[in-house]
């Protein structure tokens, strides 16, 4: 399934997955698929353990990634079959860079490397303060220029927006021309928040989701959500 953003920044369900939905460079995918929806169920489930955890966000990523790298740039190429030489395709250079946001971005690294080995990872480190619900940067491992990079951010949980948001303009003020983001679950507030951010980026932007929530509560939690997915992740390293 996919939400194309519309009119006055509000978004719609587009039925058909073979239609693309967009409003200038902003889109989002909500991706409608049982076993998508399987693993989410059980990732919600608060006494699944942090190995499984760990595991079955492995296993999402990889699905969503899929729908993920539909657009990956690619350029024909000569393949020498058993049988005749043929054409086939191969990844552009330069390759696409995979962000993940430190540290709950870590567990999704595996799952989207898997169906993309060649490409090359960058390092984002922003956490947030719990009084503000603004996030900070403390770390950055990056190419100073990004330009001509496809770019795929990976965050678990599109929250209040403000981790992602800062990650996005980070690659686009280094040259990133063309960014995908990719989380497992969002909130409305946090879509609302992304869509204005990123409508005046001037390169196209793309949102992939497991699923939009409800709402945030009060202490700018995804609701039902799952928890914080750092911390079922690793534990809270405190």
């Amino acid at each position: 399934m996919k939400l194309g953003v519309g009119p006055g920044n509000s978004w719609h369900v587009v039925p058909n997955n073979h239609e693309v939905c967009k409003a200038g460079p902003v889109e989002l995918r909500v991706i409608d698929h049982p076993l998508v929806a399987h693993k989410l169920s059980l990732l919600r489930e608060k006494t699944t353990p942090s190995p499984m955890f760990r595991q079955l966000v492995e296993e999402l990523v990889t699905l969503l990634a899929y729908e993920v790298t539909r657009d990956v740039r690619t350029e024909p190429c000569q393949v020498i079959t058993p049988v005749a030489p043929t054409m086939g395709l191969h990844l552009s250079k330069p390759r696409p860079l995979v962000v993940p946001i430190l540290r709950a971005g870590l567990g999704m690294l595996e799952g989207m490397t898997r169906l993309m080995p060649s490409a090359e990872v960058g390092f984002v480190g922003m956490v947030r303060d719990e009084t503000t619900l603004q996030p900070f940067t403390y770390a950055e491992r990056l190419p100073k220029d990004l330009t001509g990079r496809q770019c795929y951010v990976l965050d678990p949980m599109l929250a209040t927006g403000g981790s992602l948001g800062g990650t996005v303009q980070f690659l686009r003020d280094r040259g990133a021309d063309d960014i995908t983001a990719v989380c497992l679950l969002a909130a409305p507030e946090g879509v609302e928040y992304i869509t204005n951010l990123t409508k005046d980026l001037g390169v196209p932007f793309t949102l992939v989701v497991a699923a939009v929530d409800e709402r945030l509560n009060e202490n700018g939690y995804i609701v039902p959500g799952l928890g914080d997915a750092g911390d079922r992740l690793y534990g809270l390293a405190e």
